[in-house]
């Protein structure tokens, strides 16, 4: 398959099965994927545990296991996770075709002409069945409670975003494919995978 953009990056709204999707596309690619893969990578090159990186990642300015790790350092702890995983990032997107989700990867790469950005997102209804689906909340649980948790890792994603970036998470301006993931993983995919040949 010849690909224009040999990089994707896929952001998504949490419960929308991005990661589903991102695996779908990379495997029909032959090329790596990298999510939690990230926290692993950025562990082992900044000699930072994966707990901390998870941790960074989150932004947990006022949490024990964020200010130990911080002590002596010049940058927070969220700062050295993005400074890191973005050149990271950059090696990986340099080493060829790959699959890369959040973190901020379309930003990171911003200047390269060989990256898709993709954005993926769905109607409430359809992350609270995906919800219940993956096992993050029980079948009978309130569904303003599932809509209050589902925001509110939007709202931690989408402040992370935007505290890195110089653009708003979700925005469809920046990105060059907004998809609904409730079209079904296949079908996005293909979109995706359309889309990347150019």
């Amino acid at each position: 398959m010849s690909m224009k953009y040999s990089v994707i990056t896929i952001g998504r709204e949490f419960c929308t099965g991005g990661l589903d999707i991102a695996r779908n596309v990379a495997g029909r690619l032959g090329a790596p994927m990298y999510d939690k893969e990230l926290i692993t990578l950025t562990a082992k090159e900044s000699g930072l545990s994966e707990q901390a990186i998870a941790a960074g990642e989150k932004r947990p300015s006022g949490s024990l296991l964020y200010n130990l790790y911080t002590m002596g350092s010049d940058l927070p702890l969220s700062d050295q996770v993005f400074v890191v995983q973005s050149q990271i990032i950059r090696r990986l997107a340099d080493q060829g075709p790959c699959v890369i989700v959040g973190r901020c990867g379309d930003y990171v790469l911003r200047n390269r002409t060989d990256v898709l950005r993709v954005f993926l997102h769905a109607p409430l209804e359809f992350r609270r069945r995906r919800a219940v689906a993956d096992g993050l909340v029980p079948a009978d649980a309130d569904e303003r409670a599932v809509s209050a948790m589902l925001e509110k890792e939007d709202r931690r994603r989408a402040a992370y975003y935007n505290f890195y970036s110089e653009f708003r998470w979700g925005e469809a301006a920046h990105y060059d494919l907004c998809l609904n993931a409730a079209l079904g993983e296949n079908t996005c995919a293909d979109l995706i995978l359309r889309a990347a040949q150019g």
